[in-house]
């Protein structure tokens, strides 16, 4: 199991970004995925989950209504869209799934917000 993450860099606040987590090694479109971040000195918290076919999604309450997170099975891609971003959404973004008997991890991509 692979997961690679990509897209995140530095925004001014009020502006967007989309992560994309592209994923290999498994049967993609079997699996729930989530957005995890990590702020420093801070612990990893789940920011958005997604079901195996995209149909139910779920949100931390501290993005909902400006995060989307959706998939493109074909493509064997998560992505999570973030818009009105603020300086508390500064972190490193992991996607994350559990296959099996484990979880895995992606190396993750930094996000940083500027006020």
């Amino acid at each position: 199991v692979q997961l690679v993450e990509s897209g995140g860099g530095l925004v001014q606040s009020g502006g967007s970004l989309r992560l994309s987590c592209a994923a290999s090694g498994f049967t993609f479109s079997n699996y729930a995925m989530r957005w995890y971040r990590q702020a420093p000195g801070k612990e990893r918290e789940l920011v958005a989950f997604i079901t195996s076919a995209g149909g139910s999604t779920d949100y931390a309450d501290s993005v909902k209504g400006r995060f989307t997170i959706y998939r493109d099975n074909s493509k064997n891609t998560v992505y999570l869209q973030m818009n009105s971003l603020k300086p508390e959404d500064t972190a490193v973004y992991y996607c994350y799934t559990h296959v099996i008997v484990r979880g895995y991890w992606g190396q993750g991509t930094q996000v940083t917000v500027s006020s």
